[in-house]
């Protein structure tokens, strides 16, 4: 690779690290060792990256796709980039054969080796994607959470995992936590998914709340969808709850990380109630203060309970 090619590389992968500021939580915030920022952001990078394969988002010039050893013309067909990197992340966890390809995975690799990490969570990151190309609707609540366990709870997990943390417990609190998040991402993000051709919102609930999708497409929420959506934020509260439990398990800044995490999912649903509901203008983002507030409350909720 020259130095140019190099530093194209360098940029893509910056640019997409650089979108772990817009997440609803602190993904590696400067309290943590080193070592743990350095971890967790490599983490970051992979499945941020997936996300941007899965949505089509990422940066022109196709870069990653001629990182992971696509054709030309063939970085639009996302089914077939998805494949290429579920197999530069097989190079990751290989010790013998070809390095990884994209700048991303080589920054993986090193913290694999070091967090003795498993492919299943990453491979359950790849799979949830590849379910957004060929499902666009969920029928039911169950189905909602079966992609939550493939799209959002091997993120927990990984951060568990990188800070020798994991215990079946746990892991059962942050998988509530983390079904939780993405429940609150797709209702800041419904107008946004529609636009892609997807429903994240029940279909058993839309019916019970008399929504179609023509109300979805609307500028602004009438009364049943503002419902449909203070229904479902209730059913991520009681998530975030049920994972409060998990704060109080750990000591010192993983301590605060996690209460960051539930923290920031609390933030994100109080915007969603401050703005009534309505989700379809845009998606309600907490406030800097809202979040630190929300981490206040997580945290001396934790320290009553525990």
């Amino acid at each position: 690779m020259t130095r140019t090619q190099q530093a194209r590389a360098d940029a893509a992968a910056a640019g997409t690290l650089d979108k772990a500021a817009d997440e609803n939580f602190p993904v590696a915030p400067f309290f943590l060792p080193r070592a743990w920022r350095d971890d967790l952001m490599a983490v970051y990078g992979f499945a941020r990256l997936v996300d941007d394969i899965g949505d089509g988002d990422l940066a022109p010039g196709g870069a990653d796709a001629r990182h992971l050893g696509l054709e030309p013309g063939q970085g639009e067909d996302r089914l077939a980039a998805l494949d290429a990197l579920e197999a530069d992340l097989h190079r990751v966890f290989t010790r013998t054969g070809e390095d990884p390809r994209h700048p991303l995975m080589r920054a993986l690799r090193p913290t694999v080796r070091r967090c003795a990490l498993t492919p299943e969570p990453f491979l359950g990151l790849v799979e949830a994607n590849r379910q957004d190309q060929k499902v666009r609707r969920y029928g039911t609540y169950g189905e909602l959470l079966a992609y939550c366990e493939l799209s959002a709870n091997p993120v927990g997990r990984l951060v568990l995992q990188i800070t020798g943390t994991a215990s079946p417990e746990r892991i059962r609190r942050s998988d509530a936590v983390c079904t939780a998040l993405q429940i609150a991402e797709h209702l800041q993000d419904v107008a946004e998914d529609l636009g892609r051709d997807r429903i994240y919102l029940p279909a058993e609930d839309m019916e019970r709340f008399h929504v179609s999708e023509a109300d979805l497409a609307a500028p602004t929420a009438n009364a049943s969808v503002r419902a449909l959506v203070a229904f479902e934020a209730g059913r991520a509260q009681d998530l975030l709850d049920e994972g409060i439990p998990l704060v109080d398990s750990v000591h010192g800044r993983l301590k605060l990380l996690l209460a960051g995490f539930v923290g920031g999912g609390r933030a994100a649903l109080s915007a969603i109630s401050a703005a009534g509901f309505d989700v379809l203008p845009g998606p309600p983002k907490p406030t800097a203060p809202r979040l630190l507030r929300e981490v206040g409350a997580v945290l001396r909720r934790a320290s009553r309970e525990g």
